[in-house]
């Protein structure tokens, strides 16, 4: 993992992609109110301080969880690192997927220590990880929904009575978390929107752009394998994985905490397979043409928006947040990360979102 902070005001530069749309975007909104766009710089910061373990939870549990609608009663698993308190607000944070549990995000857990010290709160989306498995619905796009995962999000906070709260969300959990922002609840203080698209359209058209960039006969074992429908096979997932080391996590081998994750969902993709699809370049679910472009003038908190160098998405999926959101909106790209940076340069993105989390300007 690299070592790296913030940039100081020299760095501070526009991203070198999609530069004529960003152009275009910093001009429209430089009412905005924040150094719009940050690159990374690595450096000796505060948070390349981290202890080499995570912290441990101050503790884990299962929140039960009447699914609307139905019959199901279910558990919502959450692990809480620090302590709640009314005089500091804790970060909730949303994972990935849909379907893709926790455990890949736990470097968000080290904002609850100094020099931070933010209460955060992990849990698995129901339908993964050590949340309630509901194998029998796969293929019901009735069931999983949106508004689904929003009504779990809002009996965590019932069952912690927190009033105030910041959101993070992590590729669908950043689509997840601005769709919920745009609702406006009463209690969201700041949004976290990181590798996210605002349109799966141009997720679709920039990852098929991206594996045209893959070496040839790659391109044709995934083409074969989709074209043959064998996309559950060894075949296509040794295949997929040349694009997930270039475009999601450019640690290789891979972190033990997405190994975890990468292992959950293949145990059980239910809720992946149901609104995703197979892969990135195959969104065939409920969430195929997921737009939410039209509603982001609805969100009034100040907003961090994150990607990374080599993220599948890339600058031009995430330019509508940045564009359409009024008021406060932060721009960090990671220069050596892809989708995780997280875990790509974790110290740099603790400080990032950090010195975001805790800035009286935010």
């Amino acid at each position: 993992m690299q070592n790296g902070s913030l940039a100081d005001d020299s760095c501070r530069s526009l991203p070198s992609t999609s530069v004529q749309v960003l152009i275009a975007a910093l001009e429209n909104a430089k009412h905005k109110g924040f150094e719009n766009f940050q690159n990374m710089n690595p450096s000796a910061g505060t948070a390349a301080r981290l202890p080499k373990t995570l912290p441990s939870p101050s503790r884990t549990g299962k929140i039960a969880f009447k699914v609307p609608g139905t019959d199901i009663d279910a558990e919502t698993w959450y692990a809480l690192y620090g302590e709640l308190s009314e005089h500091v607000t804790p970060l909730i944070c949303l994972h990935g997927g849909p379907g893709m549990a926790h455990n890949y995000i736990l470097p968000c857990a080290h904002l609850s220590s100094a020099p931070f010290s933010r209460p955060v709160i992990l849990y698995d989306q129901i339908g993964c990880g050590n949340s309630t498995h509901l194998r029998e619905k796969k293929g019901d796009t009735d069931f999983w929904t949106s508004d689904l995962f929003i009504a779990e999000l809002e009996n965590l906070q019932l069952y912690f009575g927190i009033k105030k709260f910041d959101l993070f969300g992590q590729s669908w959990g950043g689509m997840l978390g601005a769709l919920y922002a745009t609702k406006r609840p009463a209690g969201l203080y700041r949004l976290i929107i990181a590798n996210s698209p605002a349109s799966l359209t141009t997720w679709v058209e920039v990852a098929d752009k991206l594996r045209k960039e893959l070496p040839k006969d790659i391109q044709e074992t995934l083409t074969r394998c989709e074209e043959e429908g064998k996309t559950d096979t060894e075949e296509y997932e040794t295949a997929m994985m040349s694009f997930y080391e270039r475009h999601v996590c450019r640690v290789v081998p891979f972190p033990d905490e997405l190994v975890q994750t990468l292992d959950q969902v293949k145990d059980d993709d239910t809720v992946y397979m149901t609104m995703n699809g197979p892969s990135e370049f195959n969104v065939i679910g409920s969430l195929k043409g997921w737009d939410i472009t039209p509603e982001l003038h609805k969100i009034n908190v100040p907003t961090l928006l994150i990607n990374g160098n080599y993220d599948e998405a890339q600058d031009i999926t995430m330019e509508p947040f940045f564009r359409e959101i009024p008021g406060k909106v932060k721009w960090v790209r990671f220069p050596e990360s892809s989708h995780c940076p997280h875990l790509e340069e974790t110290e740099a993105f603790v400080e990032a979102v950090g010195n975001f989390l805790t800035s009286e300007s935010s």
